[in-house]
């Protein structure tokens, strides 16, 4: 038996009945967690509701928290000791804000739906929810060994239909809603409907409202919806047999779940129009308590940038909309790009290509558009980070149409390539070679113009018929830029923009705008488990929202859980989604309130990142089934205050992997039910905390395949498994690796409190950190020391004194409360612990503990190691539990040290050293050191020219 193994023999146990061991934690531990779940002791009241607690006085006048953590996604293989850092420190926090008086609502739920139970239903047949349950089940047992301070009554799970229920209910909301971008707010699609019914806002081809089909209708308000469905570019994945979000495709366009190839392809899906808050969404990061290094990622995912919206007429009749920012080039657009799955690109090829076109625009094709279908097909198996790496060699192909330049009239080559893309802009730019340097890489493979229209500013001429690249600056002034109706030329690039956009504004072929990077969110799924749409479709196609009473709509019963999947390299090929396969599902006959009519469902669900939008407001709420919030009880957990000018839960915990997917997401959603008044808050998260990660060391054998951890021999410098030399690396901890080690083998050896313990205490909660079993027996030891200063380890009787603490005692106490107070405060758990072990490590060496002292360090331990904290408060008198006990705070007079060491120099050097009080004046300082014996003997016959005191630390003397 090793060192650190609690238990040292029959001997130990016979002479030290009462010691703190895993035995004694193990039985401590769940006796007092039996005690917090019979008397509700983490239950949290709201103001109002089935929640509400009479008893409890006036809620609304206590000071609340809000804390919460990013919520799990519950994992057959359970926890291993890596996934409970957050839960342990929001815990430690949590605790921490009760013995301040807060009234603390922390809570934990599962983000239940999503891939892995449905593979694992498609391997196996069981049905998902079985194992997804099953997995919750293990998870919630692991979690409450923990000790974590929940209020179950609060705990909520995604596959609950009567939390999705919810989901559907918010995803209607969004649907029946417009963004009115002149009062910058969403308004119900009702309103929209009046507008046009009235002839306030026109319809596109000028019809009137009543003249227009009901799919008619339905078209041109899913132009307006913030939900809508529309047939858009999407990454189609068919080894997984559904689209993918851009977030959910690698670097190297491949699927991030997978790893299959992904595709472009046109498909119709749905999709939020988060592009329409995309201002918004960066103007409110601004009063967030966040991490700058998260606030920026959402900055540059949504990328704001402002320039101007430009026409390029086409022979055809249409026009190519270019979004740019630097219209004051527009004279020096040569030729144009269109993204290969631009909308135009069919309807401007013509049939045959124009006389004289040069043979390396046409890719060796017979017709434009065999060209552009041979590179469509090239372009589509490319990722948009691979079509956007800077090559010396651009690719792409002349359409066979032109397009006229707006300004000078020119006539200009059409191309589609791959470094142009829909997720930018409008798919289309003016290529301006001379200042651009893909655009001049590629005027230089195509033999095309290069005009310059900024002067350039390093020597070179402006005939750039012979650079080596493009000039781009915005520090020099136009040329070259003139027509009979404007001209440029001498203006600097600011004004010139200014100039150029209102002459085009003037003619209406363009204007001013703002364009985001940002993209509508790609919200559809060809999935079976997750969330179905409460959308149906009449005879005519048309859609139609469910009203409340038919929600929610539950996810069917199937006999094939799988989507159907293709040849990973079936480019060509669509989905087919397991709820279709449910005919009697799929066509019902309704009554939507104009007879019962024959509909079809929509067979898509919901992306896994629907029941996460909004789960912050479903925990102030669980069990209401009349709205998905009371207003009372959201005013009070996530009302804007002065504190908090947006509103939003007080500390939310969670990876920095979810910078830019669920935390952009959630804002969204929670802005878009801002708008509509149905909460008061304007943004979701108040003050977010990113916590590290826990990391171990993998061990792999020589084929690089990872071996079990906790098999491996040290010995002769080296490591070894199964007698084979293996190779050490630092790693993530998991499954996979083979190196996860369970909070469970853990507790079983030590005891919860000493696994919160060491969590907490091993560094930063913001950085990541090495697990090191052998390192947690540190922790174990200090609580047994904290037992023994309590507790009789041979007749579990008190040791504790009634005699008073002595000043050095109260210094030493009070000191490490005014510190643990603030670490606390700061999230600095290691520092904390580190304080606490320092205070007992003083009462260990003092040989006896003032009972009013021990009961000050019990308190101060509580948050970090609750269940022995409880068991020792009992055992020093008390009946009450310390959840809600006052946490200790310091007496500042013995905070501040009775005396400090000041320096007396003479000529630079120290020639004394004087103790005085902290409080000493200058006047008072320098008397004393004059005084000084060694002083005076070593100024001796010197005069003293200048004194300077700097109360309480330094005297300098300038004698001679």
């Amino acid at each position: 038996m090793s060192e650190t193994t609690p238990a040292s023999g029959a001997a130990e146990a016979a002479t030290e009945p009462f010691r703190y061991s895993s035995t004694l934690a193990a039985d401590i531990e769940s006796r007092w967690q039996d005690v917090w779940e019979k008397e509700g002791t983490f239950n949290a009241p709201n103001p109002v509701g089935p929640l509400s607690d009479p008893a409890a006085g006036e809620v609304s006048a206590k000071p609340h928290s809000f804390i919460m953590d990013m919520f799990p996604y519950p994992s057959g293989a359970g926890l291993h000791v890596g996934h409970p850092l957050g839960y342990i420190a929001t815990d430690v926090y949590a605790r921490y804000q009760r013995m301040n008086g807060h009234n603390v609502l922390h809570t934990l739920g599962y983000d239940a739906f999503g891939l892995p139970a449905e593979q694992h239903a498609v391997a196996t047949g069981e049905h998902p929810r079985i194992s997804t349950e099953a997995a919750i089940a293990n998870m919630r047992s692991q979690l409450r060994r923990l000790g974590l301070g929940h209020d179950s009554r609060r705990s909520i799970s995604t596959i609950d239909p009567e939390y999705y229920r919810w989901t559907q209910w918010i995803f209607l909301q969004i649907f029946n809603s417009w963004y009115d971008a002149e009062a910058a707010t969403a308004r119900p699609i009702p309103e929209l409907v009046a507008q046009f019914e009235s002839g306030e806002r026109a319809t596109p081809d000028g019809r009137g409202w009543s003249e227009l089909s009901g799919a008619e209708r339905e078209e041109v308000l899913g132009e307006y919806r913030l939900a809508y469905s529309k047939e858009v570019p999407v990454n189609w994945c068919p080894g997984l047999g559904t689209v993918l979000a851009n977030e959910e495709v690698t670097a190297d366009g491949r699927s991030e779940r997978g790893n299959f190839p992904v595709f472009k392809s046109k498909l119709r899906q749905w999709m939020m129009r988060i592009t329409a808050y995309g201002d918004r969404l960066i103007a409110d990061l601004d009063p967030l308590d966040w991490p700058e290094a998260i606030k920026l990622q959402q900055r540059n995912w949504i990328g704001r940038s402002e320039g101007a919206r430009v026409d390029f007429p086409v022979a055809d009749g249409s026009a190519i909309t270019v979004f740019t920012t630097r219209p004051d080039t527009l004279f020096g657009a040569t030729y144009m790009v269109l993204a290969p799955e631009h909308e135009l690109v069919d309807s401007i090829v013509p049939a045959a290509w124009p006389a004289d076109v040069p043979a390396e625009w046409t890719g060796g094709a017979g017709t434009p558009a065999e060209a552009v279908a041979a590179y469509r097909a090239v372009a589509a198996s490319k990722s948009d980070v691979e079509r956007q790496v800077e090559a010396k060699v651009k690719t792409g192909v002349f359409t066979g149409a032109y397009a006229t330049n707006p300004v000078s009239g020119e006539s200009v080559p059409v191309f589609i390539a791959d470094y142009v893309l829909m997720g930018y802009g409008t798919g289309a730019i003016m290529a301006v070679p001379a200042h651009d340097h893909r655009d001049f890489a590629f005027a230089r493979a195509f033999a095309l113009p290069i005009r310059c229209v900024v002067e350039p500013t390093d020597g070179r001429d402006q005939d750039a018929s012979a650079w080596d690249d493009a000039f781009d600056t915005y520090d020099s002034v136009i040329v070259n830029s003139a027509n009979s109706g404007v001209s440029l030329d001498g203006l600097s690039v600011t004004d010139a923009k200014a100039r150029i956009t209102a002459w085009l504004t003037e003619r209406g072929i363009g204007e001013g705008t703002v364009n985001f990077r940002l993209r509508d969110w790609l919200f559809s799924r060809q999935r079976y488990w997750g969330e179905p749409f409460p959308i149906v479709y009449d005879e005519d196609g048309v859609m139609h929202a469910l009203p409340d009473s038919m929600l929610p709509v539950e996810v069917p019963e199937v006999e094939d859980y799988s989507p159907h999947t293709y040849d990973p390299y079936d480019a060509a090929s669509s989905p087919k989604t397991p709820l279709s396969r449910n005919e009697a599902w799929v066509n019902v006959e309704l009554d939507l309130g104009d007879g019962v009519r024959s509909y079809r469902r929509e067979t898509n669900t919901m992306p896994n990142w629907a029941g996460s939008c909004w789960y912050e407001l479903r925990y102030i709420d669980p069990v209401n089934a009349e709205r998905v919030v009371d207003p009372a009880n959201e005013q009070y957990w996530l009302g804007p205050t002065e504190t908090k000018p947006v509103g939003g839960v007080d500390l939310y915990v969670g990876g920095a992997e979810h910078a830019v997917l669920h935390l952009l997401y959630a804002r969204f959603w929670h802005k878009v039910l801002h708008d509509l008044g149905h909460v008061s808050s304007v943004e979701p998260f108040h003050k977010l905390f990113n916590q590290g990660m826990i990391t171990a060391d993998v061990y792999r054998d020589e084929r690089g395949f990872p071996v079990p951890a906790a098999e491996i021999e040290e010995r002769d410098g080296g490591y070894f498994w199964q007698g084979e030399a293996v190779k050490r690396e630092a790693g993530k901890m998991g499954k996979s690796l083979k190196n996860a080690v369970a909070p469970d083998t853990i507790c079983e050896e030590y005891g919860a409190d000493t696994l919160r313990l060491y969590e907490m205490a091993m560094g930063p909660l913001d950085v990541s950190r090495p697990w090191d079993t052998r390192a947690v027996v540190g922790s174990y030891r200090f609580l047994q020391r904290l037992w023994r200063n309590v507790v009789s380890e041979a007749t579990g009787e008190l040791v504790v004194t009634d005699e008073p603490a002595d000043e050095p005692t109260l210094r030493a106490l009070h000191k490490a409360i005014d510190g643990i107070r603030a670490d606390m405060s700061g999230l600095r758990f290691n520092t904390a612990v580190a304080k606490a072990i320092e205070l007992n490590n003083y009462l260990v060496k003092r040989g006896s503990t003032p009972r009013a002292v021990a009961e000050q360090l019990v308190l101060l331990v509580a948050p970090l190691a609750p269940h022995i904290a409880e068991e020792l408060w009992r055992k020093l008198g008390h009946d009450e539990s310390l959840v809600y006990a006052d946490y200790p705070v310091a007496d500042p007079v013995y905070v501040v040290d009775e005396s400090v060491t000041c320096v007396v120099q003479i000529k630079g050097k120290v020639k004394a050293r004087l103790e005085v009080a902290p409080s000493i004046s200058d006047t008072e300082l320098e008397a004393l050191a004059l005084a000084d014996p060694a002083v005076i003997a070593a100024v001796g016959d010197a005069p003293i020219r200048k004194v300077i005191a700097r109360a309480p630390k330094l005297v300098n003397i300038v004698t001679g």
